[in-house]
């Protein structure tokens, strides 16, 4: 019995990481990066990887920032009080300049 190849409109386009990074706006050695360490999915063919239209669609959503959800401050109708200033600290002194203490230390005799 010959089999023949699936019609090529049935199987996925497979991407290339300078592809993929070119969609995503990285550089390909952070596709290669994070495929290599697990982190994104792809298709290893070989020893090269690939990647699906799925696989990309999967990486931006691995890889989106939702903001916390910080509850919304109450706003009261009493005046809030002006913020008080801060303690007073010790002075500060500078130091002498470094040309000066190597005098400190020059012995010509």
């Amino acid at each position: 019995m010959v089999t023949t190849c699936p019609d090529a409109s049935a199987l996925p386009r497979l991407f290339r990481p300078e592809e993929i990074a070119h969609a995503l706006g990285c550089s390909a050695w952070w596709v290669k990066d994070r495929a290599s360490r697990g982190r994104i999915p792809f298709t290893r063919v070989g020893r090269a990887y690939r990647f699906t239209a799925e696989h990309l669609a999967e990486i931006i959503r691995l890889n989106e920032v939702r903001p916390a959800m910080a509850p919304e401050p109450a706003v009261s109708s009493l005046r809030m009080a002006p913020p008080r200033a801060a303690a007073p600290s010790a002075r500060l002194r500078a130091r002498r300049p470094r040309r000066a203490r190597q005098d400190d230390f020059d012995t010509t005799a």
